[in-house]
């Protein structure tokens, strides 16, 4: 790959810097209104040739986290992207962009960004809006811990799609309207704090969201 395009790349990446952290997530956007969004999960980076090839292994390193339908994706690209920004701007860093290709996020941001990715992968595309409202009503804190807990059970973008936490993720941010929060600390859905505590499920959630809303 040539050194211009990896350039190109990182000035319009949402933050990624590789001198700061080689961890990174990657957006493939290809051409068309049929294809599909991949979005993976990458710990190296190098000068020439720039993240790992991504795989729909079971290697960690540069693993597709999600899939996308286009549609899906642009339901909230744009938010996603204007939400990432005053983030960014913030840090007093440049702000990011979405094109076609390769599109390169600093970690914690891939972080929250699939976390979304994976409420909605599933769902019904009219509950979008609620994931969005929802997802925007987490502090980081939060996402980066729904995140993690989620990838370690269920991560694999294929494999682990409809399984434990992948569908707490669906229900806690679609179906779960998140209110009442505090002026301090990190609020986890009630559901996430009673899935963390006992042991990983893989099944269906119905009974255990039935139970929280009771």
């Amino acid at each position: 790959m040539a050194d211009g395009s990896l350039q190109t790349w990182l000035k319009r990446s949402f933050g990624f810097d590789p001198q700061e952290s080689e961890h990174h997530f990657l957006v493939k956007l290809p051409r068309g209104a049929s294809s599909q969004i991949e979005i993976s999960e990458h710990f190296t980076w190098d000068e020439n040739s720039g993240s790992s090839e991504m795989t729909y292994g079971t290697r960690l390193e540069g693993q597709i986290r999600v899939v996308l339908p286009r549609i899906k994706w642009d339901a909230i690209a744009e938010q996603v992207r204007s939400h990432f920004n005053q983030r960014l701007k913030k840090m007093g860093r440049k702000s990011g962009s979405w094109a076609v290709g390769s599109n390169l996020i600093r970690r914690e941001l891939g972080k929250e960004l699939v976390l979304l990715a994976w409420a909605i992968e599933d769902a019904d595309p009219a509950l979008t809006p609620a994931a969005i409202a929802n997802w925007g009503g987490l502090v980081p804190e939060e996402r980066w811990w729904m995140y993690t807990q989620t990838a370690a059970a269920t991560g694999h973008g294929i494999a682990d799609k409809g399984k434990g936490w992948r569908v707490a993720v669906r229900y806690a941010l679609t179906e779960n309207p998140i209110t009442g929060r505090s002026s301090s600390g990190v609020v986890v859905p009630e559901f996430f704090r009673r899935a963390s505590d006992g042991p990983l499920f893989t099944g269906d959630i119905s009974e255990e969201s039935e139970e929280s809303t009771s």
